[in-house]
C-alpha cells in the first residue's frame, strides 16, 4: 500500500480521483486547500489492483509448455539463425520471458530471490514495454497470461 498526493484545480479533483480509481484500488480521498487557497491537495491511500481471477497460475499457464530444455534450445536456435540486428517478433520475447519465469519459479520455492528472479522480471517488463497493454499488474503474471493465451489459440 502507498499514498498518492495530487495538487490540482478544485474543479478537477473529482476527475483526478476517478482517473486514479481506474489505475489503483484507492480509499476515500482526503481534500485540503493549498496554502494559497487556489488549489486542492488530494491524499489517497492506494494499492495495485489484484490480478484478475481469470489470470492463470504458473501451473495453468505452463501446463502444455514444452520442457525447459526444449525452450532453451528453441531460444538459442532462434538467436543463432537470426542475422545481426534483426528485430525479433513478439512471440520470441514472450517465449523467452516465459522460459525465464519458469526457471525463476524453480528457485523461488527454496527461498532464493536472486539472478533468475531478477532476469525473469526484466524480461517480463520488456514484454510489457513491447505490448503497452495499459494495465498495471505484476509483469510476470502478465507473461503467464499471455503465454496461456498463445497456447489456447
Amino acid at each position: 500500500m502507498f499514498e498518492i498526493r495530487v495538487i490540482c484545480d478544485p474543479a478537477d479533483a473529482d476527475r483526478v480521483t476517478a482517473a486514479l480509481t481506474t489505475a489503483f484500488a484507492i480509499g476515500d480521498a482526503r481534500r485540503y486547500p493549498t496554502r494559497d487557497g487556489k488549489r486542492t491537495r488530494l491524499y489517497l491511500a492506494a494499492d495495485h489492483h489484484p490480478a484478475p481471477k481469470d489470470w492463470p497460475t504458473p501451473e495453468q499457464a505452463y501446463a502444455s509448455a514444452p520442457s525447459i530444455n526444449s525452450e532453451i534450445g528453441w531460444t538459442a536456435c532462434t538467436l543463432a539463425t537470426a542475422e545481426c540486428f534483426t528485430e525479433l517478433d513478439r512471440e520470441f520475447y514472450l517465449r523467452k520471458a516465459a522460459l525465464l519465469d519458469r526457471i525463476a519459479l524453480l528457485d523461488e520455492p527454496a527461498g532464493t530471490d536472486g539472478d533468475a528472479t531478477d532476469t525473469a522480471f526484466a524480461a517480463a517488463v520488456y514484454l510489457l514495454d513491447i505490448d503497452q497493454p495499459g494495465v498495471i499488474c505484476d509483469p510476470r503474471a502478465y507473461v503467464r497470461q499471455q503465454y496461456a493465451r498463445l497456447h489456447d489459440q
